[in-house]
């Protein structure tokens, strides 16, 4: 049966009064990587559930827009190649979507702290050498679990799917499990940064880092 409209949440009245923490361009720096990794670590501190899970858009391409959420795996924050890194199939929707387009975006959704980052890049792709170590350090049961799921792919049924792990157990019964084919990485090289912190009156604090060949410049959005 359906609802009863009547004890359906009212959407609209839905809304909470931020508080006044406030993020002052004096106090974020020159830098967007320092003042991600303050955050960062104040997240982790705040015992936030998986403070590195992230939302990743990117753009099919046929043009359609996805987004899911995946796991950071590392940061580099200085050098040609700073970025985000993170880890998947690389035949799955997203890897086909960064192959044929890397312009992608991240959110970082720190709602506990009344808080979330905005990063928008460009995706290359891992060399192997770095997808061999991060892999040999993965759980076995994740190491079996990248063999057995055709990522994005549609099965018969959760029986497939147990089926192929089981047969994954038995391929590497007492070997360690290798790197599977298609099972790669990624490192997002941002293009800019916002930075979003609550405030009351919902005139909240938007700062935004964007690259240049000077380095970062450094604007404030109206909320």
């Amino acid at each position: 049966m359906p609802a009863d409209p009547a004890s359906r949440p009212d959407l609209a009245a839905l809304r909470r009064e931020y508080g006044d923490r406030g993020l002052a361009e004096a106090d974020a720096g020159p830098d967007p990587w320092g003042l991600w990794q303050r955050w960062f670590g104040e997240v982790a501190a705040a015992g936030v559930h998986e403070p590195n899970a992230m939302v990743l858009a990117t753009t099919d391409p046929d043009g359609s827009p996805s987004a899911r959420m995946v796991l950071l795996k590392g940061v580099t924050p200085a050098g040609p190649d700073d970025g985000f890194t993170f880890f998947t199939n690389t035949g799955s929707r997203k890897g086909t979507a960064l192959r044929a387009e890397p312009r992608c975006a991240l959110l970082f959704p720190w709602h506990p702290l009344e808080r979330q980052v905005r990063v928008e890049g460009e995706a290359h792709a891992l060399g192997t050498e770095e997808v061999a170590a991060y892999f040999a350090s993965r759980p076995r049961g994740a190491q079996l679990g990248a063999w057995a799921s055709p990522q994005s792919q549609v099965v018969e049924g959760r029986a497939e799917l147990d089926r192929r792990y089981r047969a994954a157990e038995e391929r590497f019964d007492g070997v360690q499990v290798p790197v599977p084919p298609g099972w790669g990485g990624y490192r997002v090289r941002p293009a800019s940064f916002e930075f979003w912190q609550g405030r009351s009156g919902r005139m909240h604090d938007r700062l935004r880092y964007a690259r240049s060949s000077a380095g970062w410049e450094l604007t404030r959005l109206a909320p």
